[in-house]
């Protein structure tokens, strides 16, 4: 019975790390050592109490849930915070008790239902789902964001009355697009705080809209969202080939904008190059302004290092800070991962901030963040691998080789990403599942028995992970 503790924490453990990236959880929970499970109280053993902190504020909702679900409701989680390692000096700190626990899904083990706001519209306070430390204030500006940062300002100050109606905003993942989305909602909250402003994923609006058709609640679903002031709808390009799901969409978003409500989008890829998507929402997201955001440059990359190191306290040299923004390039969500791996490493470790400390953690850090593959990298690697032009992908040409073409990219698309069936026949002109599943099937079978075609299948994979 002395292991049963031990087993407990490991089973949350496995679904902790189901949740969030490799590098985090090697950070924040590896370090975790379990102690004693007595009276329904689980006690564990941090480093310091910068990783209590830490804890408590970024994954309490997930740690609560978790416990919750494999050792019991009502699960109190006490933490032995280190003071002195050498002498085993610490304190005991009870980890604070919440009676609802926060809205972060759980991937694998634990079975949350998605909240439906639109079951609450008559209730005195509605939840915005807007996160208020994503502020104007804390989204610096730089030549990769100007416009965009400039017209959303614009649209806080004065939603629906100006021409960025709707504001659609599009770039890669890590630039930016969502900090923006709720630095609008915060502004407008603060200005105008008899607004109802709602900040959702497109994910969750279609999850929202399958139960609305399951439990025959279509018209609550529609009417909620009629009522909303300033919609933000984050990742717009999830609705693409559910079209039921795009046709409501669609009636909502005509009675939002003819009676003067503010409409907010973000997305991968700019409206022209949204595929399997109505070319009636396609023409309504450009009626306003359609915008980028691009990469940050050194310059901006480092006024968002400072800014980090500054917030958390940090002693980092110019030096380190230029290291940093000259080698993590990619996005702001990698700049950011640095800096909060960098602090547990040197309180953990004590030991001060150098060039070669930021190099080590960048290298174990940045390696578990595998690079995304989208559908607009396969088809475009595909397409030139076999020198083919992307249009006749889409054709209903049925030459051999554009056939083959169409087929090897739909199995890359269905290995690489989570689209689903109909989802990937609507990226591929508009063809069915059942074309998508033969196709995919087709290219395995192939490469099973011709070696030339698999050598072909894996310089293909090498070009997409490159």
């Amino acid at each position: 019975m002395k292991a049963d503790f031990k087993i407990l924490w490991n089973n949350c453990l496995n679904v902790i790390r189901d949740n969030i990236s490799e590098a985090a959880f090697n950070t924040w929970f590896a370090p975790i050592i379990p102690l004693s499970y007595k009276d329904n109280v689980l006690t564990i053993q941090v480093p310091s109490q910068f990783f209590y902190e830490y804890l408590e504020e970024k994954y309490i909702d997930l740690i609560q849930q978790t416990l919750y679900r494999e050792i019991g409701e009502g699960t109190i989680l006490n933490y032995r915070v280190l003071i002195e390692t050498e002498t085993n000096t610490a304190v005991e700190l009870r980890g604070e008790p919440r009676t609802q626990p926060g809205n972060k899904k759980i991937a694998k083990k634990i079975a949350i239902k998605v909240p439906n706001p639109f079951e609450r519209v008559e209730t005195p306070e509605f939840d915005s789902q807007i996160n208020s430390k994503y502020t104007f204030n804390n989204f610096f500006e730089g030549e990769s964001n100007r416009l965009a940062r400039t017209a959303a300002e614009a649209v806080a100050e004065n939603p629906a009355k100006t021409a960025f109606n709707p504001l659609f905003v599009y770039g890669n993942s890590g630039v930016g697009k969502t900090h923006l989305c709720h630095a609008i909602g915060s502004k407008i909250l603060d200005r105008y705080p008899e607004r109802k402003v709602l900040y959702l994923s497109a994910h969750l609006f279609k999850v929202q809209f399958t139960d609305a058709r399951r439990f025959n609640t279509i018209n609550d679903f529609i009417n909620f969202y009629q009522g909303i002031d300033v919609l933000i709808i984050d990742d717009i390009q999830e609705l693409s080939g559910l079209e039921k799901t795009q046709n409501t969409f669609f009636h909502i978003f005509n009675h939002l904008h003819q009676n003067n409500k503010q409409l907010v989008m973000t997305s991968d890829c700019a409206p022209t190059d949204m595929l399997g998507m109505e070319e009636r929402l396609l023409t309504r997201f450009r009626w306003g302004l359609t915008t980028s955001l691009e990469r940050p440059d050194k310059e901006l990359r480092k006024k968002i290092l400072k800014h980090k190191v500054l917030s958390d306290g940090l002693a980092i040299s110019d030096e380190v800070i230029d290291f940093i923004a000259e080698n993590v390039t990619d996005n702001v969500r990698d700049l950011e991962g640095v800096i909060v791996s960098l602090m547990a490493h040197s309180i953990i470790n004590d030991r001060d901030i150098d060039i070669s400390l930021a190099k080590r953690v960048m290298e174990q850090t940045l390696k578990f963040e595998k690079k995304r593959i989208t559908v607009q990298k396969i088809q475009d690697t595909v397409c030139d691998f076999f020198n083919i032009k992307k249009e006749l992908v889409h054709s209903a040409s049925r030459k051999r080789e554009i056939v083959q073409a169409r087929q090897v990219i739909m199995y890359f698309i269905k290995k690489h990403t989570k689209l689903s069936l109909s989802q990937i026949g609507a990226q591929i002109g508009n063809r069915n599942h059942s074309t998508v599943l033969h196709s995919c099937n087709a290219v395995k079978n192939l490469a099973e028995v011709d070696k030339r075609f698999r050598a072909d299948i894996e310089e293909i994979e090498r070009l997409l992970n490159s």
